[in-house]
C-alpha cells in the first residue's frame, strides 16, 4: 500500500519560496497533501495540482471576526482541506469539535493532529478525514517516532478504530517503512523537506 503523504510547510516557506517548493513536490507526486499558510493557499492551488490544505481555520461564520481565518475563505482560494490542532497550534476540544463541524458543512476536509493515543481516541469520535499522531517532544527532532517509539505505533494500530498517519522526526525511507509496517496508513513530515538544501533530491530519496 502506498503511504498517504503530508508535508507541512509550517512557516519555513512563504510566497515565491512556498510556490517553488510546491512545484518541486508536485513533480514527485500530485497526490501529496501540502499544508501551507492561508496567504499561500490561492497561488499554490492555482499553480499546482497538489492537494492544498490551510494550516488552520477558525469556526466563526462570516461577520465581525477581524484577524481570524474562515473555512469559506480558504475554500474559495482553492484549499481542499485544513489542518487543525497541531502541537504548535493546539485547540480546546470544544473548539475543535465546532471547527470540524463548520468545515464539514461547507465541504472542507479536516486533517487533525493528536499528541497521544489518549487524545487520538477522543478525536476519532469527531470523524475527521485524516488523523495524524505526533508525539510533541519529537516534533522537529533528530530522532523519528518510528525509531524511538515503534511500540507506540503498534499500540495505536491495535487500539484505534480508524486509519491513522504518524509524524514527528520522520526523515528517511526507513522511517516510513517502519511506520507503515507497524500499522500507519501514511506519514506527516516537515523540516526534513522544508529545511533541506535540495528539497527535490530529498523528496526523491524519500518518495521517488
Amino acid at each position: 500500500m502506498k503511504p498517504i503523504i503530508v508535508i507541512n510547510f509550517k512557516t519555513y516557506k512563504q510566497g515565491k519560496n512556498a510556490i517553488k517548493l510546491a512545484k518541486v513536490t508536485e513533480k514527485i507526486d500530485k497526490k501529496i497533501i501540502v499544508g501551507v499558510q492561508a496567504g499561500d493557499v490561492c497561488e499554490i492551488a492555482k499553480k499546482t495540482k497538489l492537494k492544498v490544505y490551510a494550516q488552520h481555520v477558525d469556526y466563526f461564520k462570516p461577520g465581525r471576526h477581524t484577524g481570524y481565518v474562515l473555512p469559506e475563505a480558504v475554500k474559495a482560494d482553492g484549499a481542499k482541506g485544513t489542518f487543525l490542532n497541531h502541537s504548535e497550534h493546539k485547540l480546546k476540544f470544544r473548539v475543535l469539535k465546532k471547527t470540524i463541524k463548520r468545515c464539514r458543512k461547507i465541504g472542507l476536509k479536516t486533517l487533525i493532529f493528536a499528541s497521544s493515543l489518549k487524545e487520538a481516541k477522543k478525536i476519532q469520535r469527531l470523524e475527521p478525514d485524516y488523523l495524524v499522531i505526533e508525539p510533541p517532544e519529537l516534533v522537529a527532532g533528530k530522532v523519528s517516532v518510528s525509531k524511538s517509539k515503534p511500540e507506540l505505533i503498534q499500540e495505536i494500530a491495535k487500539k484505534l478504530k480508524v486509519k491513522f498517519l504518524i509524524g514527528a522526526g520522520i526523515k528517511s525511507r526507513e522511517d516510513i517503512k517502519i511506520a507503515m509496517k507497524l500499522g500507519a496508513s501514511g506519514i506527516a513530515i516537515s523540516s526534513a523537506i522544508t529545511k533541506a538544501k535540495n528539497p527535490g533530491q530529498k523528496l526523491r530519496e524519500l518518495f521517488g
